[in-house]
């Protein structure tokens, strides 16, 4: 057991291991199997025409079967990080852990192989055999230097990437590490002195790749458990180590440290000591990657240089050098243009992704999952977190463009811009339908004005707007609450240079706006003082106004609070007869398909007049999405089946509907399930008005639209974009509290494009 695993966290890790069934994987099938003709393609005969296909032509293997997204994760178990040679069955757990990780975080599919076998050739040559099932090799804790020796075997016999992550993958992390921290203390690659501790595979692929980038052969130190590599030293020596051997008469660690600027420790606790900490350049940079315990506390390093820069390998210190934000993500992107390598460019490419996604803005799902934390660039935000959702595009895009350009790309890809969309789409799942949206947003800039502009979720979006949109930001709140928030959260933008702040306690334009407010208000109670009081308090109202006089585009509000008491100052002051709400439409994205539910928010118990109201508003904002609206009319009657008041309103909806003559597809009155199911609805009524699954459900009332809409949240594991506000001509939209920063940026987009007409 490792020593940092106490009692406590020992049994909770046993039971998460063991229930609710053993082990973290499982293989589910792709295709339907529920029939004779399923059976016939997916096995005997019909699976004998894909078989002669990749005969003919092997490449298409990665067309007709899972090879082109179906790594190994192969070890013999005799170097497992923290455990040591405990064998290849014993390793098992940490392999499924893998594999877990490539699917989790890059949505590769991946076997756990553990072979045992100890001599590398003879493992060497079981991993070549397998070469015909995997579209690439992950090499895992094979000890050294025979993990060398098996993967320059792999690398010189197989057709495709065989990659020893223990090497590098750390190595890259580190690269990339690196990068950053010599630029927080003003340092060159080529200018600095590295002692690094450790010979084993790990700590030789990270010299290997500091010298790739820059760092001059003899400024680099290597000691290990026997003392500093030097020439003509024949203990424990092999062709690695000997690479980086000096010519010098120095023997220990305390002895190469001084001045150095740069120590990488992959050795054990307690190598590296205060005295040597003092004795190394100004401004230090210290990776103590030791796991569990570092070669040096970072406490322990600040006592003695405050100012020193410091990774470790562990997760309760910030700069955690963690492999998970590299090799999902180099696979992703060498599988994806069928690359037969993993190579040095391939390698510098995810360094050079890793490094510049640190010291962008931070996304807003980073800091959710890492609440609490600092993470802006600088000394404590080296490296991002393996949580952060944008790993994937820019990191696998790197690589697929660096595998292009080096010549070992066998599928490239014709447009690397469309393919890392593709990737973000991946992992945020509003990325792919949201795109025609945002493409419209960049052509026409507005003007957004957030009522609730303290809020956190807020600021990040507007941080993300301006790099997404040509948009506008427009914040209302307080300029030191609201200084201290992008402080807190690391972002850079500023007021005034990147977006309008209105201070609701001294704004220049107050006296314009409660006169306003009072203007429309002044014969339905309100008296110049309660105008005044709410144009000081009420954030809703002053971005309402700040529409109505044309100071913003439209507003967005309801981060907290009800629906329907924003609802009120909308429609006090932006509403008119030819704009008035109609209803509130949520597009729930759900893996099985996209579905639009309305109205979720506006009219209780809507009449026929307002139900045929909410399907035009929905079709024309369905447009903007780029689909084809098909409407369902639901309740509990169905095609006339029950004379219930539901039923009844939603049959005068559909007289309406048809006596204006509307041009998109609509049908009713029906069941949820005859709406998403054409086979269904077609026995029940075989002339219905069109023949798809409907992708708009429209509710006889809010308590069923609402309904439906959180348990597709709560329980279908639906993302929501919304809610929708129709009939207000895109000056206002309502979120609910709810909403993510990602949604607030979806509905500032939303409220910056023109709404298609239908109708």
């Amino acid at each position: 057991m490792p020593d940092n695993l106490t009692d406590d966290a020992r049994h909770p890790a046993l039971l998460y291991h063991e229930f609710p069934r053993p082990g973290k994987l499982e293989v589910r099938p792709t295709k339907p199997l529920a029939n004779g003709y399923d059976l016939s393609r997916a096995y005997s005969p019909g699976v004998a025409e894909a078989c002669m296909e990749i005969k003919a032509n092997p490449d298409d293997a990665a067309r007709y079967t899972t090879r082109g997204n179906l790594v190994a994760v192969v070890t013999n178990g005799t170097a497992v990080l923290g455990l040591g040679n405990i064998g290849a069955l014993a390793s098992k757990p940490v392999m499924e852990g893998k594999a877990v990780l490539f699917k989790k975080f890059a949505n590769i599919d991946c076997f756990d192989i553990e072979l045992d076998e100890s001599d590398p050739e003879k493992l060497a040559e079981i991993v070549c055999a397998m070469e015909p099932t995997f579209g690439a090799i992950n090499l895992e804790d094979i000890k050294a230097p025979d993990c060398f020796i098996v993967e320059k075997i792999c690398r010189e016999r197989m057709g495709i990437p065989v990659f020893h992550d223990d090497q590098h993958g750390t190595a890259i992390v580190v690269g990339a590490a690196a990068t950053n921290a010599l630029r927080v203390v003003g340092k060159r690659f080529e200018d600095i002195k590295i002692v690094s501790t450790g010979g084993g595979a790990a700590g030789i692929a990270c010299l290997n790749m500091l010298v790739k980038l820059g760092v001059r052969r003899e400024n680099i130190w290597l000691c290990d458990i026997h003392g500093l590599v030097y020439e003509g030293r024949e203990l424990d020596m092999n062709p690695q180590k000997a690479a980086f051997a000096q010519k010098t008469d120095k023997r220990s660690l305390s002895e190469v440290v001084e001045g150095a600027d740069l120590f990488l420790g992959l050795s054990g606790p307690g190598v590296l000591t205060p005295e040597h900490v003092a004795k190394m350049s100004a401004r230090p940079i210290i990776f103590a990657l030791a796991n569990p315990m570092p070669e040096i506390l970072p406490d322990v390093v600040r006592e003695v240089a405050p100012d020193a820069i410091i990774a470790t390998g562990r997760s309760d210190f910030p700069n955690q050098v963690n492999n998970v934000l590299c090799f999902p993500f180099i696979f992703r992107g060498a599988l994806d243009v069928g690359a037969t390598e993993i190579n040095d460019a391939m390698q510098i490419g995810c360094v050079e992704g890793i490094a510049a996604l640190a010291r962008a803005t931070t996304s807003a799902e980073a800091a959710a999952a890492y609440k609490g934390e600092q993470l802006s660039f600088g000394p404590d935000y080296l490296i991002p977190k393996p949580f952060d959702p944008r790993l994937m595009g820019v990191v696998a895009s790197s690589v697929a463009r660096a595998a292009m350009e080096s010549g070992v790309a066998k599928r490239p890809v014709a447009d690397l811009e469309a393919y890392k969309a593709e990737l973000d789409a991946s992992v945020f799942r509003s990325a792919m339908i949201m795109r025609p949206v945002f493409e419209t947003a960049r052509q026409t800039e507005r003007r957004i004005v957030f009522a609730e502009g303290e809020d956190e979720r807020v600021l990040r979006a507007a941080s993300a707007m301006l790099e997404e949109t040509v948009e506008v930001p427009i914040l209302i709140g307080r300029p030191d609450v609201i200084e201290m928030r992008l402080e807190r959260a690391g972002l850079s933008i500023k007021p005034g240079r990147d977006f309008e702040l209105v201070n609701p306690q001294d704004d220049p334009r107050y006296r314009d706006y409660w006169q306003s407010y009072h203007s429309i208000m002044q014969r339905r109670g309100v008296t110049p003082d309660l105008a005044r009081a709410i144009m000081r308090t009420n954030t809703t109202a002053i971005g309402a106004i700040m529409v109505h006089r044309g100071d913003a585009d439209s507003l967005i509000c309801g981060t907290f609070g009800q629906f329907l008491w924003h609802l009120n100052y909308v429609t006090q002051i932006l509403g008119n007869a030819e704009r008035h709400p109609v209803g509130a439409l949520s597009l729930m994205i759900q893996q099985e398909g996209n579905l639009f539910i309305a109205d979720t928010q506006v009219h209780p118990n809507p009449t026929p007049e307002q139900i045929a109201e909410t399907a035009i508003g929905a079709a024309r904002h369905v447009g903007r999405f780029g689909i084809a609206p098909k409407i369902a009319l639901c309740s509990h009657s169905q095609f006339g089946n029950l004379d219930t008041p539901s039923g009844r309103n939603m049959r005068a909806a559909l007289e309406i509907l048809d006596a204006q003559g509307v041009d998109f597809d609509y049908e009713g009155e029906m069941h949820v399930d005859a709406a998403l199911d054409p086979e269904l609805r077609a026995r029940l009524m075989p002339n219905a008005r069109f023949s798809e699954p409907a992708n708009v459900l429209i509710f006889a009332n809010t308590d069923a639209a609402s309904g439906v809409r959180n348990i597709l949240k709560a329980r279908g594991g639906a993302l929501e974009v919304g809610p929708i506000l129709m009939g207000m001509a895109n000056t206002a939209h309502i979120v609910t509290p709810s909403i993510t920063a990602r949604g607030l940026l979806n509905m500032s987009a939303l409220a910056g494009t023109p709404v298609a007409q239908y109708g």
